[in-house]
């Protein structure tokens, strides 16, 4: 493995398009002619951590379980506190908490073997002042109606931060995408999208993938809500493959973003290069392996990477690339050669500049908050911090990044998506990073702002800017009648 030497931001742009979504596969490396992937070289990963007295220490003897918080009541929690901040009328953070509409659909689905299997799945509008909404769609065992209700509110704070012209919603499907074949996947999708048909639309809500879901599904859904218009209608969903009206861009759009986000606040708050820092990712799906992948590429050392089976840990650095084609080999990160194996908890504690949970939501409370020890977390997921370890990080000093403003790439450049399949006008690849870069930095300029004339952390300052976006939308229209 060479060196990795900082890459100029057109360097590390012109990796990332060798492998760019030009198809629905994740990132794989090329194996060796003797069929075996590729394995890190940490010999030449010579330099150490920044902070000479504080290396990114190994897991440690006793993890802590941690116990996932409800994401609802984090995401009604955080409403409420920041309300108080902003002096909100009652009714408003009445209006601000509820959902506009909720649906619950439960449907049957032939099986291979003929047999009838019935599912349950959700969608969530919560805001509509801005425009239709927008959110992904995730299959999950643990996918329920007040998930989506948390997640659907988290995308209409996000998008209102972005100024983009969407509202919040979330779906999903009570399944484990990988226990079913692709045929029964297939027809699970497209009765799913069938029976959500009167919520959607491009003027109504516009879905993308999430966890469990990926561009070929979403060409799925789009194909089906085409079948019943009797005309192609690329505009429904985003997140789709190229050759269907997706865009260049969209598959590393989250990641990428989190790692431009995150070097830029380096940079302005800390006085700290990228490449001078260390980082732990807990999550190895399409946010966190691109995330780890995007911060190795300009010359971070990802020293601990986890999925859901455990995760591995190396002090001189992982190699993401070599890591993605091993951990699609073989299943998942456990039993990469040369790394130390550690737990999800385990690596939330290691002693890194940076810290990345790109898993679910829930994973950092007030149990575990204290053993933080990384100097900025920089939320992949969606909801990963709850208010009470908030509290704690913000006492210790932690720097949080908070997620409707660290993983916007992806609603950003689904965005992007929406726009050119209504104009039937595409853009390359390169325009595509400037404006999503532009966007998320102009915003994150605008939240920095606030915390200097207020005081306030990071996650209040940029609620109370998309909280007020939408609050003044909802005065200037009215309420209906």
């Amino acid at each position: 493995m060479a060196k990795n030497s900082p890459k100029t931001d057109d360097e590390a742009d012109r990796e990332v398009e060798k492998t760019s979504e030009q198809g629905i596969t994740p990132l794989a490396e090329e194996p060796h002619a003797n069929g075996q992937p590729c394995q890190a070289d940490f010999s030449s990963r010579q330099h150490f951590p920044s902070v000479p007295d504080a290396p990114p220490d190994g897991p440690s003897a006793h993890p802590l379980e941690i116990h996932r918080a409800s994401a609802y009541s984090v995401a009604q929690e955080q409403v409420t506190r920041v309300a108080k901040v902003m002096n909100l009328d009652e009714d408003m953070v009445e209006y601000l908490r509820m959902p506009r509409r909720e649906l619950i659909v439960h449907f049957p689905v032939v099986m291979d073997d003929e047999s009838i299997r019935m599912f349950t799945g959700f969608r969530v509008h919560h805001n509509t002042t801005l425009g239709p909404t927008k959110g992904g769609i995730r299959y999950h065992p643990d996918v329920d109606l007040d998930e989506c209700r948390a997640l659907a509110m988290w995308m209409s704070w996000k998008c209102a931060l972005m100024n983009l012209p969407y509202g919040g919603a979330k779906g999903g499907v009570i399944v484990d995408p990988k226990a079913l074949s692709q045929n029964e996947l297939r027809r699970m999708t497209r009765r799913y999208a069938t029976e959500i048909t009167p919520f959607i639309g491009p003027e109504i809500d516009i879905p993308a993938p999430d966890v469990g879901t990926n561009a070929q599904i979403m060409a799925w859904i789009m194909d089906t809500y085409s079948m019943h218009k009797g005309y192609s209608v690329p505009a429904v969903i985003t997140g789709k493959p190229l050759g269907v009206g997706g865009t260049v861009g969209r598959e590393y759009a989250t990641g990428l973003g989190v790692t431009y986000v995150t070097r830029a606040m380096l940079k302005r708050k800390l006085g700290k290069n990228i490449e001078d820092a260390t980082v732990a990712v807990q999550g190895f799906g399409n946010v966190g392996s691109w995330t780890a992948r995007t911060m190795h590429e300009r010359g971070a050392r990802v020293v601990a990477v986890s999925d859901v089976h455990g995760g591995v840990y190396h002090p001189l650095g992982l190699d993401p690339r070599h890591l993605r084609a091993y951990a699609d080999q073989h299943g998942g990160v456990l039993g990469y050669p040369g790394a130390d194996t550690l737990t999800n908890e385990e690596l939330l504690e290691l002693n890194v500049d940076i810290l990345v949970p790109a898993a679910l939501e829930g994973q950092i409370t007030a149990e575990n908050a204290d053993l933080i020890r990384a100097r900025v977390i920089a939320e992949g997921a969606n909801g990963p911090t709850t208010p009470e370890a908030d509290e704690i990080l913000n006492d210790k000093g932690i720097m949080v990044i908070p997620d409707i403003l660290c993983n916007a790439g992806g609603v950003v450049v689904s965005y992007f998506e929406w726009v050119q399949d209504l104009q039937a006008f595409f853009w390359d690849e390169g325009e595509i990073r400037h404006q999503m870069e532009r966007k998320l930095l102009d915003n994150l300029d605008e939240v920095l702002s606030v915390t200097l004339r207020t005081g306030h952390d990071l996650r209040t300052a940029a609620y109370t800017i998309a909280i007020g976006r939408i609050i003044q939308a909802v005065k200037l229209r009215g309420i209906y009648p």
